[in-house]
């Protein structure tokens, strides 16, 4: 298989674990991919977490909170042997997927989540003529003022009745002319 073809068949999946075992299977998981080498095959193990603030007692306290409790995050190359590996793990109850096919995650849900900063390129710069191609200013011819990589947005001069009008757009909803 071509490096490039492995490459695009990474992808994250979801594996559900009995409640509370979230870090031990993570722990679990890191153990077995370092003393077998597995490291070109399964590339990372996340459990998402998020801070939480609590307020007691007058007294501010950070903690940390589970996302999605019962579930682990896996970034890997699936096959046969990565399959049996990860469900194998002690306190892993299997992946995430219709019957017994693990569905990897789509980009937006990846996106949605934080996980994984998702590169993107974009072929236009500030000052380029675009074309609106979607929404209800599709078809107007704007001018680039400013791009957004965090929010993939792009603020746009549209020409409107003789004057320029600003309008924020999605990257996916312009074109450059």
């Amino acid at each position: 298989m071509a490096h490039e073809e492995y490459v695009k068949d990474v992808k994250w999946y979801v594996v559900h674990t009995y409640s509370g075992y979230e870090n031990k299977v993570k722990a679990n998981l890191d153990k077995i991919i370092e003393n077998r080498g597995l490291q070109d095959q399964i590339f990372e193990v996340v459990v998402p977490m998020e801070e939480q603030i609590e307020i007691k007692e007058g007294k501010r306290k950070t903690s940390l909170k589970k996302v999605f409790p019962g579930y682990v995050l896996v970034k890997m190359y699936m096959n046969d042997d990565t399959w049996y590996v990860v469900r194998n793990v002690r306190g892993v109850t299997g992946f995430v997927g219709p019957g017994a096919k693990p569905e990897p995650l789509t980009d937006q849900e990846i996106m949605n989540m934080g996980i994984e900063e998702l590169e993107v390129v974009v072929d236009f710069e500030v000052g380029d003529n675009i074309k609106v191609t979607s929404g209800p200013l599709k078809d107007f011819i704007g001018v680039v003022e400013e791009i957004n990589m965090e929010k993939h947005k792009v603020r746009v001069l549209v020409s409107m009745f003789g004057r320029e009008t600003p309008a924020e757009l999605e990257f996916t909803q312009i074109q450059k002319i």
